[in-house]
């Protein structure tokens, strides 16, 4: 996210994995160390004014493919149960069959609550994971994300179902991308790509290593049905 203050929450994605997707607001990430991130700025501590504004953006939701897509800033259980409440409400009255959320590796506990939580109410759950990278020490030294840098795959995917990888930064290898995006496919139902975009945090855009990607990596991947590719991080239509 470029700008901590999105202008639009509601969008639909027509192409890959065709789904509604909505920005919502909650308490705000609680690790907030990531070096890349600007993402978590999009928070209040007024629950009550998060409700609302979450309410209203949900209120769109048509239910046009029966897949909805909810992120926020940080994880899905940094939304406060009220908000909770509606998207289950939501995605009954709108017979959606799968809900995607995001969750930061902190807060992998409350995962399995919340599916059984929806499988209550016969709705699949996704959780897509920030990884950005399966380089361990990489990810820790110049992203902090929070994972021990031991963790392999494996141990990611016994809790995402999709992860997000981060490309195009200072000290990217063209094999260290590609070796991501091979492990990320063996090990998840999807991935998503993003290109690192400027947005005054440490880390910086490397157009080197884009370049590196678009020519290598792209052409492979912009086709695949199991691979999502942001070149600018509006390119879902919200933010």
């Amino acid at each position: 996210m470029s700008d901590p203050h999105p202008s639009e929450r509601y969008s639909f994605i027509k192409d890959k994995n065709p789904r509604e997707i909505v920005l919502l607001r909650g308490s705000g990430c609680r690790w907030r160390r990531c070096r890349f991130c600007n993402y978590h700025l999009d928070f209040s501590h007024d629950q009550a004014a998060n409700d609302q504004l979450n309410f209203d953006v949900l209120s769109r939701v048509a239910g046009i493919t029966g897949v909805l897509e909810v992120i926020n800033s940080g994880s899905f259980s940094d939304l406060s149960e009220n908000t909770l409440a509606e998207i289950v409400r939501i995605c009954e009255e709108k017979n959606i069959q799968r809900l995607h959320v995001e969750c930061h590796w902190q807060d992998r506990a409350q995962i399995a609550p919340f599916r059984t939580r929806l499988a209550a109410h016969g709705i699949a759950l996704r959780v897509k994971g920030g990884v950005e990278t399966f380089d361990g020490d990489f990810r820790e030294r110049v992203f902090d994300k929070g994972i021990p840098p031991e963790t392999t795959p494996a141990e990611l995917a016994e809790y995402f179902d999709e992860c997000c990888l981060l490309f195009g930064v200072d000290g990217e290898s063209l094999a260290q991308m590609e070796r991501d995006v091979e492990v990320g496919l063996a090990h998840f139902k999807r991935i998503c790509i993003n290109i690192m975009v400027d947005n005054g945090t440490a880390v910086k855009r490397s157009d080197d290593v884009v370049k590196l990607f678009m020519e290598a990596i792209y052409p492979a991947v912009k086709d695949d049905p199991r691979v999502d590719v942001l070149l600018n991080n509006t390119d879902f239509g919200v933010g």
